[in-house]
């Protein structure tokens, strides 16, 4: 199992891959939205900001997050890790239950080419 400390350096190195995105994924990071990661197994919560192609994390709460982001994704903190370090597929774990994600339609529209 992840510890908070692997779960926020995953966290750093997205946002670190975010700022050096280029094209389509660029603009997709270059979003102005609050953002949570809920991290199931810890029952943590990073709670901040993806603005200027970068995630600020801005505070980490127990329990899921105390109000609703414009983003927000929950997952295990495994799973967090793996898909930074690209060892799993958005899409497939997504697709199977094992990340969610919310968002507005136009926001998912976006996310899904940095994702």
């Amino acid at each position: 199992m992840a510890t908070i400390e692997e779960c926020r350096a995953a966290l750093e190195k997205l946002s670190d891959n975010m700022r050096h995105a280029e094209g389509d994924v660029g603009a997709a990071a270059a979003m102005d939205r609050s953002v949570s990661c809920h991290i199931t197994d810890l029952d943590i919560t990073f709670v901040g900001r993806m603005r200027d192609r970068r995630i600020t994390v801005h505070d980490t709460v127990q329990g899921p997050p105390p109000e609703k982001a414009q983003i927000r994704l929950a997952m295990a903190g495994d799973d967090l890790v793996a898909l930074v370090d690209g060892e799993l597929h958005f899409a497939k774990a997504w697709g199977s239950g094992r990340v969610k994600l919310e968002a507005s339609l136009l926001d998912l529209f976006r996310l899904r080419k940095l994702l």
